[in-house]
């Protein structure tokens, strides 16, 4: 039995949410505020044990809000009419469960909403809502305060924002809990919200059916001297293995206690004598009456702050707050783990529910990199165990684990990851990554490059507002410099845009090589902005031997050469032909290179003015460089450790394109020389008009 969906309505940002749950991890991922921690709050507050719900107005979806504002003011509900027959007014979630001919019905036997043996579905609902009783006292009540003898309350409720406040303050009042199981259509995949059984009318508890515990990011973990949390977790452990079945190792630890209370009796008597003398010359207790102090070590929770957790550091024992952050959070996650596999067991003699859904948060906290991909490569084996029974076999466990690292995301499996993005203000998505393989169809090569691409190398760009894709090494090294030098050359401008610098935007710089193109879908899957930088890379195509007559050698038919833009035909990049749909030189010059539909910017080299007035359309960057920047390199070039011929740079009869071929010995150490020989503002050297062009296009909202 696996939950392997769920929906959510009208909680904080998820709007109208939809997310797939998978079998056994379900790897949430997303930029900040898209939803990740709301999803744990919301399973927390209706699916905890503890009881106390705890909604709060912020809890309401902006949309709703506004929805119950407009239904104060219009004119009145009829009670058939009202939506909560087939709609919730408020907040609602539901989990979408599928079972087999080897599950044990007995405890969902009692949610079916038929009989039809096709239908292994149960979806359960449980809303925070306002039934009509309720809606009519809710616009009696507030009538009554907004419209009162101008009471300072009438003035305070007035308009929208006294609404709100009205609503924050006494929502409880007029939503109530309800628990229902909602009849699903599995020839549609729809629900039917006119057919379902009222739970908590009945009085019919989910608990044997769901158990759900969470390992929230806000841990106590903590490197200070006074916090023993692990010490303590090893206290819970022990109380839990205590109170099941007696084992040997407990019989002989309570043995031991036993006879250590002896001993200590013995000595408490010489160490409490003074203080006992003296309750007694106050004449409280009869004569045939005296107090003792003795040991009852086998009665206390001995391990409850008596127990410590050290690490060994040669022959020495040193305490648990001299561990780093990231050991002692990854330690304590451990820990946990263990104690709340253990309550998804239940007490002696009670089976478990029959779905354990365990959901951690944000497990990376304090953990470097490396402790990152320890943690996410060992926990599907840790959580496999499932929850032990008595007869030696286990019950499957269910996790959601929610992340901001990369590095988790790059060793995951790619079909377990949820990506959660933000649509408009209000709303949220989550889409799964497995649904690629549609749009690329999933055995192609592209895909398989994606994949492996993704979750091996640049996993960071998931969490992106913006990407910037490029060629090679040298834009690797140089695009932080040139965003650096925009932003400061902006900086010293009169402001004309609200768009922060470019260094504090998040974007994600990814090397692509010649596959841009691949990248084209999984961008528009993201939905974020993105500039691909890239080369014109002009070639000059050998003539159709055919027009001479000449056969003897076909091959000669699809030679063709490197050479300067305004002596080729056409361009040899494949991603340019994509993205541009030509090819030819003629047509890629002074085309529109924004796709606005994709939110894309494909630039590449253009016609470009240096300072002597002389025009140059590069085929690369680095010829693009040298035509504007050729000042600068020979003031430089004996130091520069990426240039060969360096006399060359004073034949005016070489142009950049044979200084570009000629000059450069490497191009990594070309860029590092530019680094390295540029002044603190980067003002002796300029950027390309094309990687500037996009750059700015970028930093816009």
């Amino acid at each position: 039995m696996k939950i392997f969906k769920i929906q959510i309505e009208n909680y904080r940002l998820l709007h109208n949410f939809c997310m797939d749950v998978e079998n056994e991890l379900t790897l949430i991922i997303g930029k900040n505020n898209t939803g990740k921690t709301s999803i744990l709050s919301i399973l927390d507050k209706f699916l905890s044990q503890a009881g106390g719900h705890n909604f709060s107005g912020d809890d309401f979806n902006i949309e709703l809000k506004k929805r119950l504002r407009e239904m104060m003011d219009e004119p009145q509900i009829e009670e058939d009419e009202f939506p909560n027959k087939q709609n919730t007014i408020g907040i609602a979630l539901r989990i979408f469960i599928e079972y087999d001919e080897n599950d044990n019905l007995s405890n969902i036997k009692y949610v079916m909403t038929d009989l039809d043996p096709d239908n292994r579905y149960v979806v359960l609902s449980f809303e925070y809502s306002l039934n009509y009783d309720n809606y009519m006292k809710m616009r009696e009540d507030y009538s009554t305060l907004r419209n009162g003898n101008g009471s300072k309350e009438s003035t305070q409720t007035d308009g929208t924002s006294g609404f709100y406040e009205f609503l924050q303050q006494n929502h409880d009042r007029y939503f109530q809990i309800r628990k229902k199981s909602i009849h699903y259509d599995y020839k549609t995949g729809t629900t039917d919200k006119k057919r379902f059984i009222d739970l908590t009318q009945e009085g019919q508890s989910i608990r044997n059916i769901i158990n759900f515990k969470c390992i929230s990011a806000k841990r106590t973990v903590a490197n200070k001297e006074i916090d023993k949390t692990l010490s303590s977790q090893t206290a819970k452990m022990y109380k839990r293995t205590a109170s099941e079945e007696p084992n040997e190792a407990v019989e002989e630890f309570r043995a031991r206690l036993i006879k250590t209370d002896g001993h200590l009796s013995d000595n408490y008597k010489e160490l409490f004598r003074s203080p006992i003398e003296k309750i007694a010359r106050f004449g409280i207790i009869g004569k045939e009456s005296g107090i003792e102090i003795i040991s009852t070590l086998q009665h206390k929770e001995l391990l409850e702050g008596n127990t410590t957790v050290v690490y060994k550091q040669d022959d020495h024992y040193l305490p648990e707050h001299h561990n780093g952050l990231g050991y002692m959070n990854l330690i304590s996650m451990i820990f946990e783990i263990e104690i709340l596999v253990h309550e998804f067991r239940g007490k002696k003699g009670e089976a478990p529910s029959d779905i354990n859904l365990l959901f951690i948060e944000e497990p990376e906290a304090h953990t470097h990199p490396q402790m990152q991909y320890i943690f996410i490569k060992n926990i599907k084996e840790l959580l496999k165990e499932g929850i032990p029974l008595d007869n030696k076999a286990h019950r499957d466990l269910q996790y959601i684990i929610s992340t901001h690292s990369s590095c988790i995301v790059a060793d995951s499996d790619f079909d377990d990851i949820k990506l959660l993005r933000r649509e408009g203000t209000n709303n949220v998505t989550a889409k799964n990554l497995k649904d690629l393989s549609t749009d690329y169809e999933a055995n192609t090569p592209q895909y398989q490059f994606l994949k492996q691409y993704l979750t091996v190398s640049r996993a960071e760009i998931f969490f992106a507002d913006k990407a910037i894709l490029i060629e090679g090494d040298t834009e690797r090294i140089l695009l932080p410099t040139f965003m650096k030098k925009l932003d400061l050359e902006n900086a010293g401008r009169q402001k004309t845009s609200s768009s922060p610098p470019l260094l504090s935007q998040h974007i994600s710089i990814v090397e692509v090589g010649a596959y841009s193109q691949i990248f084209e879908k999984f961008i528009d899957f993201l939905g974020i902005k993105a500039l691909i930088i890239t080369d014109l890379d002009s070639i000059k195509k050998a003539e159709n031997s055919e027009a001479t007559g000449d056969t003897s050698n076909d091959d000669e038919k699809t030679k063709s050469t490197a050479c300067r833009v305004k002596d080729g035909t056409h361009s040899s990049n494949s991603a340019l032909k994509h993205f541009m749909g030509t090819d030819e030189l003629t047509e890629l010059s002074g085309k529109c290179k924004i796709l606005e539909d994709r939110k894309l910017f494909i630039a590449y080299q253009t016609e470009e003015q240096n300072k002597t007035g002389e025009k140059y359309c590069a085929r690369s960057f680095e010829d693009a460089f040298i035509h504007i920047n050729k000042e600068f390199i020979k003031e430089h070039k004996e130091r520069f450790k990426g240039l060969q011929n360096i006399a060359d740079l004073d034949d005016s009869n070489k142009d950049a394109y044979d200084l570009a071929d000629k000059c450069i010995k490497k191009k990594t150490h070309f860029a590092l020389d530019i680094l390295y020989h540029s002044d603190n503002t980067m003002s002796n050297w300029n950027i390309p008009a094309y990687i500037k062009e996009g750059l700015l296009w970028l930093q816009q909202d």
